[in-house]
């Protein structure tokens, strides 16, 4: 991994999130919502057969191959995933708000009420690896929310057959319908709705770029819950952390994908050359290797700072999507993190434990957006509406002052709405 130093290094070389250019595919991506849209599950097949190089049979997952998933998947982990829904169902119930009215002495009633979305699509990536995590993490705050009817979809392997731990967490999770699509034909089926898929209110999950320029395209004829890009970490560490530990953390990241982007900050140069050491030692032993190896040589980083207080500064900047504070005294730092989508606190959690089991949602927000989007919830599956009740005596008392408001923008058509209520009957 390359090594800065805020003492020699500019501020924004070590700020940069350096990329590999990729292909622009807005336009790609626009042809193929465009045939969905026109075609709806011709379109489905013939997409799914050209892009994915795979013949399905049927779109929708059959209740013999959820039974077949469950049998085939091992004992010890569907344990550990009904626990794994438990804390996430713990942690995300405590985020359910409550609707309220107020009422005026005048007689003026208004309030709010929180209405769960009807139906919600949700993405689950597949290619290079795949992720019954994120069936959990996704799904479970819709199930809090309330939401009627939710609907995943997710790639096949070229056998045309859904990874049996995904299909095991769907079930475990609760969704209603899985289908057999994935890529920014899926987005699209989810968007627009064919013969099979029905259109949702909303789409939520990770996925490629294809995936995300989808979701992109199609925001406005329905929500999306944001924009992803590659995953990423960043750690703080002072003397007290374990170079193994820390490089175990950052190859965890670094073996997501190519351009996941593994950050170590710390105000111990001694302790860089030890992890370097241990990178190398792990690389060696890790399936993923060529991918892991790729990401840290060409986005990982190591920071050295000259104190905890710029080595939160320098996070706080990044904004990074998991931040883990590998200090002696974590809590000291955490109300000084204010760009994060998730913390880790302590050499004792390391981000892994979020991903899979913890119970806070491993959905966060990438690419430095932790500056202003938030890690999925239950918010992200209901909707406000507001309401308002006014007496004729109420109204009365403040109709001048909206009819003068009214005319100052040139709405004389809202002013008369309320002059016609004040003039007596003839």
């Amino acid at each position: 991994m390359r090594v800065y130093s805020t003492q020699k290094d500019s501020l924004s070389d070590i700020l940069a999130r350096k990329y590999s250019e990729t292909a622009d595919v807005s336009a790609v991506v626009k042809k193929i919502i465009s045939r969905v849209q026109s075609d709806g599950d011709q379109a489905l097949y013939q997409l799914i057969k050209e892009i994915d190089h795979v013949e399905l049979a049927s779109l929708a997952v059959s209740q013999s191959e959820i039974a077949q998933a469950l049998k085939a998947v091992s004992p010890e982990l569907l344990q550990v995933m009904e626990q794994a829904k438990e804390n996430i169902l713990s942690f995300h119930k405590k985020q359910v708000r409550q609707g309220f009215i107020s009422t005026e002495p005048n007689g003026v009633v208004m309030g709010q009420r929180i209405l769960p979305l009807a139906c919600v699509g949700v993405y689950v990536p597949g290619g290079t690896a795949a992720y019954p995590s994120t069936v959990l993490m996704d799904v479970l705050p819709a199930k809090i929310a309330g939401v009627k009817k939710i609907v995943m979809i997710t790639p096949t392997d070229k056998k045309g057959n859904v990874p049996a731990a995904i299909l095991a967490a769907a079930s475990i999770a609760g969704v209603d319908e899985i289908y057999k699509v994935g890529g920014a034909h899926g987005v699209a089926a989810l968007a627009y709705g064919t013969e099979t898929i029905p259109k949702v209110d909303k789409i939520v999950g990770p996925g490629n770029i294809y995936v995300a320029t989808a979701k992109k395209m199609v925001y406005g004829e329905v929500d999306i819950d944001m924009i992803a890009g590659p995953s990423d970490v960043l750690i703080v560490a002072d003397k007290s952390a374990n170079p193994r530990w820390l490089a175990a953390d950052l190859l965890a990241q670094a073996e997501h994908d190519t351009l996941a982007q593994a950050i170590l900050v710390t105000t111990e140069e001694a302790l860089i050359e030890q992890v370097q050491a241990e990178l190398a030692q792990q690389l060696a032993e890790l399936p993923r290797k060529k991918i892991a190896e790729a990401a840290i040589e060409s986005t990982g980083k190591i920071i050295l700072v000259e104190d905890l207080t710029e080595a939160i500064s320098i996070a706080n900047q990044i904004a990074p999507e998991h931040l883990e504070l590998s200090v002696a005294e974590p809590f000291a730092l955490l109300g000084k993190v204010e760009n994060a989508g998730s913390v880790f606190l302590g050499h004792h959690t390391p981000e892994v434990l979020g991903d899979y089991f913890a119970g806070p949602n491993h959905t966060l927000p990438t690419d430095g957006t932790a500056r202003f989007y938030s890690p999925l919830s239950v918010d992200d599956f209901v909707k406000k509406s507001s309401y308002l009740y006014y007496t004729q005596e109420a109204m009365n008392e403040v109709a001048s002052g909206v009819e003068l408001f009214a005319e100052t923008e040139d709405l004389v058509g809202h002013a008369r709405s309320m002059k016609v209520r004040r003039e007596r009957k003839k």
